[in-house]
């Protein structure tokens, strides 16, 4: 479970490597206005990405079960960055400080460029210092994961209630939960006959919430206080599915709806030195304060194997962020 977390807070995790050197401790010394442009362009890949891939996953048939029956799915979801998110220019932000930089452009999280080495001229005295890297060479396929354990039950007739739900788990350091639940409703039972055509038509919607709590003081680098990191996420998405379904080979497809908001905090006490200060003389309260609310239009197309209860599945959404799903599902009834 706690190596779950890990993979699916990536954002958080992403956070520990700002508390190197050349990380989050050289970003925060552009001062509070300038930090919080420069970390929202580099970590936004990131932060819009898990709206999408929270998003995923929901349901891989129209078909909804018989009362009581239900299904156990495990799948991975994934949020594709688009290539034009994996680099950003420094022309293109708006900065309080003046600055000057080695290359105007410079990589995302979800970028593998080389990093730029910028100079602020900040009221405390100049600050010189090298962008994080991005970490593209670790995503599986530039996606940002969001693997998902789900339970489906059907209530009544033609009608499911889906959950995912995560305790709050981890370590002493990062602590983390997720809830998310869903519905979904087949329209076939309404048009007499044709209900027992291999097709079947509903509307699914879903939400997820997800908060995570990361102590940076524990094995932060960087003198201060208090220091630690919140991510909050919520999405949602809403869609009218259809789906061929054959007894060993199943067709779907959908076409809605997602959106969402996430939100990174990071606070505390943060104490640096400037250039050519052998102490600390300079310091920022509160540095990381961000906010994101993506949202598009989606369209997915997919195919299930069913092998008695047994199910394998796939499918391929397009939208902001292009999405891939796969998983396996237990479905009985």
């Amino acid at each position: 479970m706690k190596n779950y977390l890990l993979i699916l807070f990536i954002t958080t995790c992403t956070i520990t490597t700002y508390s190197q050197d050349d990380g989050f401790e050289a970003i925060v010394k552009a001062g509070r206005a300038d930090a919080n442009t420069l970390m929202g362009a580099y970590i936004a890949p990131a932060m819009e990405g898990l709206v999408y891939s929270m998003s995923g996953g929901w349901y891989h048939t129209a078909k909804t079960h018989k009362q009581l029956g239900f299904d156990i799915t495990i799948g991975f979801n994934g949020a594709i960055v688009p290539s034009d998110k994996e680099i950003f220019s420094l022309r293109s932000l708006n900065f309080q400080n003046q600055y000057t930089a080695s290359s105007d452009l410079t990589p995302t999280v979800a970028g593998n460029a080389t990093p730029s080495e910028v100079t602020f001229n900040t009221s405390e005295g100049d600050v010189t210092f090298t962008m994080p890297e991005g970490v593209k060479d670790d995503l599986p396929i530039n996606a940002v994961p969001a693997p998902a354990i789900q339970a489906s039950l059907g209530v009544f007739k033609g009608t499911d209630l889906m959950v995912r739900f995560v305790p709050e788990v981890g370590s002493d350091n990062v602590k983390g939960k997720l809830f998310g639940a869903g519905f979904k409703h087949n329209f076939m039972q309404y048009f007499g006959p044709l209900d027992n055509l291999p097709l079947n038509v509903a509307v699914v919607g879903a939400f997820t919430t997800m908060n995570v709590d990361y102590d940076i003081q524990a094995e932060s680098t960087i003198d201060g206080s208090n220091q630690a990191a919140e991510f909050k996420l919520n999405s949602y998405t809403v869609q009218g599915v259809a789906s061929l379904d054959f007894p060993l080979v199943t067709v779907y497809g959908g076409l809605g709806f997602t959106g969402g908001k996430s939100e990174l905090n990071v606070l505390g006490t943060y104490e640096y030195a400037t250039n050519g200060s052998a102490t600390n003389d300079g310091s920022i309260t509160d540095p990381i304060l961000l906010s994101y609310n993506p949202s598009s239009v989606r369209a997915s197309l997919g195919a299930r194997l069913n092998l008695a209860f047994f199910k394998i599945f796939a499918d391929y959404t397009v939208q902001e962020y292009s999405n891939v799903s796969a998983g396996i599902a237990f479905s009985f009834r």
